[in-house]
């Protein structure tokens, strides 16, 4: 079942997912060669409670921390610990809170450093995929309008979008219906309607769309090993124009 959210509940997760924007700014300029991922790991827990929210993550089904990292061929929810970053890493920060029983969710892949002209236009095609599937996201629009500008979007520029994970619902659970995956054809699935809200998620691979999960239960990888970027934002849809992206800084 899709659950409409009312405008006061949208507000809340608008609360949320401020915090989660602002989380990822932080983050950002603390990533540089010689830290690592659990530094960076203290750093979210602390800004999101400190800021009135309850880390989305820690703790859902057993996961042990507030950050999913995801460095080089790793694709989500990557565990944090003593790894070291090195220059020319890319590194994806997955975050979520809550507030008031509403959870915010948002992505963002960032260099280490400096990178090759490749990597950074991987991480480009990935964010510029994720706002052209948001740009779909209009009343009377159907939800695989959204799926297949990101498929679109990537294909063109030769890169692979990950199957096995997709962008979901998004309320008083982290993980609500619809699923909304990174492909697909056009004109399928629901009518977008006033008071969803979708978490759009495109993880995009140099190689390979297949992945695999580590011996840890949570880390996915490429399976060919190739390089991968995951961008994500939490968006409401809206009585007319474009959706509302809640985990935009300034998100109006």
């Amino acid at each position: 079942m899709i659950f409409l959210k009312t405008p006061e509940e949208v507000e809340m997760m608008a609360q949320a997912s401020k915090i989660v924007a602002e989380a990822q700014q932080v983050l950002k300029k603390e990533v540089k060669p010689g830290i690592t991922t659990l530094f960076l790991d203290g750093i979210a827990e602390e800004f999101i409670r400190s800021h009135g929210g309850v880390p989305a993550f820690k703790g859902y089904r057993n996961y042990p921390r507030t950050l999913c990292v995801a460095v080089n061929d790793e694709v989500v929810h990557g565990i944090p610990s003593n790894r070291v970053l090195k220059e020319g890493d890319i590194i994806g920060l997955d975050l979520g809170a809550i507030v008031q029983g509403f959870y915010g969710d948002g992505a963002v892949t960032v260099p280490v450093g400096q990178v090759s002209d490749k990597v950074a236009i991987l991480m480009r095609v990935t964010e510029e995929a994720m706002m052209l599937g948001i740009e779909q996201g209009v009343v009377g629009n159907r939800l695989s309008d959204i799926s297949h500008a990101v498929q679109q979007h990537v294909e063109a520029h030769g890169f692979s979008v990950v199957r096995d994970f997709v962008g979901h619902g998004i309320g008083r659970e982290l993980h609500e219906e619809p699923q909304v995956p990174n492909y697909g054809r056009p004109g399928q699935g629901p009518r977008l309607q006033v008071g969803m809200v979708l978490a759009i998620e495109p993880m995009v691979n140099v190689g390979g769309y297949h992945v695999r999960v580590l011996e840890d239960q949570w880390t996915a990888v490429t399976q060919d090993g190739s390089l991968s970027a995951h961008f994500e934002h939490t968006m409401a849809i809206q009585p007319s124009g474009p959706s509302r992206i809640l985990t935009a800084l300034s998100h109006g």
